[in-house]
């Protein structure tokens, strides 16, 4: 059975959104804030957490930036349900690491909906990612440890930016449209994906320091190639 933490602040909300998992067929646990959910994870690992952003003492995206640094949690799947609505805070949680993000007020199937999505991908990426190495060009990906290099040197990428290289290289020469990429690495729409993307692409870019590597196709989206 999949574990389910929630943590938000909320006493109502928290126990219809247990009771709703429950019924779905998870084992569900939530906790007010984020001593208690730091300290249970430390004994059991869930499965896939749900986080709200407006918390008494560390906020959301302050729990969502301690997993994604530590090893041990930093593939937990995320998903953010906040009732903040404004396009810069669903870019800023998504560029940290987060897998989807939910609107208060929400519908409860919906919610659901959007787990059993999450928790597909993140079995289908783990999978995948069996296999260790994967050499493009002057790139190298461990994808067991999620270390990336260039020419020997070690670069530091965010979650997203990792899966985002991968998916490129895994389909180099390929042209992949925003939409495209907004699908198979956040895996739902929303009305920033173009400006998700774009600036995922600019940040790799400065970081691989290979500009000609990741090309931009006018009007459609963007590949990377093998060659000069």
């Amino acid at each position: 059975m999949r574990k389910i933490y929630l943590v938000e602040d909320e006493d109502n909300i928290r126990d219809l959104v247990i009771y709703a998992l429950e019924n779905s067929g998870f084992k569900a646990k939530g906790f007010p804030d984020a001593v208690p959910f730091l300290e249970a994870i430390k004994s059991e690992k869930p499965d896939l957490v749900l986080l709200d952003i407006m918390l008494e003492g560390m906020d959301g995206y302050e729990i969502l930036k301690t997993l994604r640094s530590d090893d041990n949690y930093k593939d937990i799947p995320v998903i953010m349900v906040t009732a903040k609505d404004e396009e810069i805070d669903k870019v800023r949680g998504l560029d940290m690491g987060a897998d989807d993000y939910v609107n208060k007020p929400f519908g409860v199937m919906e919610l659901i909906s959007r787990i059993k999505a999450v928790l597909r991908r993140y079995g289908k990426s783990q999978t995948e990612e069996s296999e260790d190495k994967i050499i493009f060009r002057d790139i190298e990906m461990d994808l067991s440890k999620r270390v990336v290099k260039v020419a020997g040197e070690k670069i530091k990428l965010t979650y997203k930016e990792f899966e985002l290289l991968h998916y490129l290289i895994e389909n180099k020469n390929i042209v992949l449209s925003r939409q495209k990429l907004t699908e198979e690495i956040w895996g739902f729409d929303y009305e920033g994906e173009t400006r998700t993307i774009d600036v995922h692409i600019r940040t790799l870019r400065q970081k691989l320091g290979r500009e000609g590597y990741i090309v931009t196709v006018r009007n459609v989206g963007y590949k990377i190639v093998d060659g000069e």
